[in-house]
């Protein structure tokens, strides 16, 4: 069993959904194991966990060497996998809409990855969702809130989290519960011990070549965090969670435990020079975990004393965490995240010096509009969020120039990390700040041609209400409010209260309005209404 996590905890109780309950699996894919949680939810979101299971796989090893994963890896995966299915069927869960499989770095990078994933589709049954940077930030965000939420200390504190996986370390910046710096850095403790397989140096040379890695990266990390307040660190992932059993045994893993740096630093120096084999039979640690635990357990240490810090927090949080959060919540966003993106989108527009008042109120006006047309449009909630995201930046392309602006926006935008948003979501964002202009989606554009045919209709439905948000503050001074929406004659009727002279918005309107008739088949006419204000 792996000693690493409560991934090797497991109870033998067996369950099916009953009643107000439903029964779940979550699989994570990643560079040295494939970890299964087992849960029930209630129909109030409270998620019991029934069982978990780890099973020691190759993947980073064999991706972080060669490029691409070996046919034996992918069918001891398969194995795995086949094994963790007749386990959910004892718990009556058949159905894959109650499982969720992701996929990590290891996957996610190999270049035959679609090989890989039809093979366990094949296989199993199952779809493996290879996940991005942005979706693994978001995720872990999901995961730490139940932490957050139940230490109240460090509710409103500064905390830098960090998680050193196989091939990647994940890093959020949260202040006061707010995430203000997101990122994941190329420094995995898998990717890390590969680089240097074929060294041959001594132990204390090979130490020097690692730290001299792991500097540069630490180096980018502390840029990212202001020196203003106190800063605390809290650390996830197996590895740490194997320091934190060490040197306190009896840690209770419902708890955040403090760990001093000095103490994590000689168990560091203790574990850096033993070989793999020497960590398995000491500590009983699966093969791939003993290779990856010290340059793990380096990188921590080495962000810890590059923050000047005095100790560390440990928290037991994981990938497994967040996933089922997002499940108890059917995928929907909370107010609670979709604020957090809004942040995320309003620090990236004054990067750029938008026109803060204009832009909130095109999302404003786009967000009313949006709501007020969903029997038209018939989108998610998910979406309403990506329209006002795109509001708010449609027009930070005028940072580099007037002209061709909505496609330096849609380059911006693009090249950018919004908080929460996975590279698809923004690639949606900034197709649809793209289209704020006359030009209408084409399979030519760059970008459009290569998403689905319901996010390109949903690009269309965005756009067109963007476009008609806009117009109605052409004149950047917000002095169209709101706006109250009705069916006349096949026509859209916007009625904007309080404005005498509407002739500069129906302007803006008539060379805008052609992407809204042509995606909802409605024509849209602005009407000035009687006066709110006193008689």
């Amino acid at each position: 069993m792996n000693s690493l996590a409560n991934d090797a905890i497991t109870t033998p109780a067996r369950a099916a959904a009953t009643g107000d309950k439903k029964t779940v699996a979550v699989i994570d894919v990643g560079s040295t194991s494939l970890r299964m949680a087992v849960a029930e939810i209630s129909s109030a979101g409270n998620i019991t966990i029934l069982e978990t299971l780890s099973q020691a796989v190759g993947l980073g090893k064999d991706t972080f060497t060669r490029g691409t994963i070996q046919r034996s890896t992918i069918e001891d995966c398969a194995r795995s996998l086949k094994s963790y299915r007749r386990v959910l069927e004892e718990y009556g869960v058949v159905d894959t809409n109650q499982i969720r499989v992701v996929a990590t770095s290891a996957v996610r990078e190999a270049s035959n990855r679609l090989a890989f994933l039809d093979r366990i589709y094949v296989a199993t049954g199952l779809e493996v969702q290879p996940l991005d940077e942005a979706e693994v930030n978001r995720i872990t965000f999901f995961g730490i809130q139940s932490f957050l939420k139940s230490q109240p200390d460090l509710a409103e504190a500064r905390l830098l989290v960090i998680e050193v996986g196989g091939g990647s370390t994940d890093v959020l910046l949260v202040e006061s519960g707010r995430v203000t710096h997101s990122h994941s850095y190329r420094l995995g403790a898998t990717r890390l011990r590969e680089s240097l397989q074929q060294y041959r140096g001594s132990s204390a040379n090979v130490r020097r070549i690692m730290e001299s890695q792991v500097d540069l990266t630490v180096e980018q990390i502390i840029s990212h965090v202001p020196r203003n307040g106190n800063l605390q660190m809290v650390a996830l992932g197996g590895d740490v969670r194997f320091a934190a059993n060490q040197l306190l045994p009896e840690w209770n893993r419902d708890e955040v435990v403090e760990l001093s740096v000095d103490r994590f630093a000689k168990l560091t120096d203790k574990m850096l020079p033993r070989s793999p084999d020497e960590l398995v039979q000491k500590y009983h640690l699966t093969f791939p975990n003993a290779e990856s635990l010290g340059p793990a357990l380096l990188a921590y240490l080495k962000c810890a004393i590059g923050l000047r810090l005095k100790n560390l927090l440990v928290a037991n949080v994981n990938l497994r965490d967040g996933l089922l959060t997002e499940m108890a919540t059917a995928g929907v966003w909370t107010d609670e995240f979709s604020s957090q993106i809004t942040r995320s989108a309003l620090d990236l527009g004054r990067k750029f010096c938008f026109d803060e008042e204009h832009s909130t109120h095109v999302a404003k006006l786009s967000r009313e509009i949006f709501h007020s047309l969903q029997d038209e449009h018939e989108l998610s909630p998910r979406y309403g969020v990506l329209l006002y995201i795109a509001a708010l930046l449609h027009e930070i392309g005028l940072f580099v120039g007037t002209a061709a602006h909505h496609k330096h926006s849609m380059y911006l935008i693009n090249n950018s990390e919004l908080f929460g948003l996975s590279r698809n979501d923004v690639l949606l964002v900034a197709l649809v700040a793209r289209y704020h202009r006359r030009a209408s989606p084409k399979p030519t554009h760059t970008g459009y041609g290569t998403i689905n045919r319901e996010d390109r209709i949903a690009v269309s439905k965005m756009s067109a209400i963007l476009r008609v948000a806009d117009a109605l503050d052409r004149s950047h001074s917000q002095r169209v409010e709101s706006v109250e929406i009705s069916h006349e004659d096949g026509r859209l009727i916007f009625t904007a209260s309080d404005v005498a002279d509407l002739s500069l918005e129906q302007l803006a309107l008539n060379q805008k309005g052609s992407l809204f008739e042509e995606t909802y088949g409605l024509k849209v006419l602005l009407r000035a209404g009687q006066s709110s204000r006193g008689s």
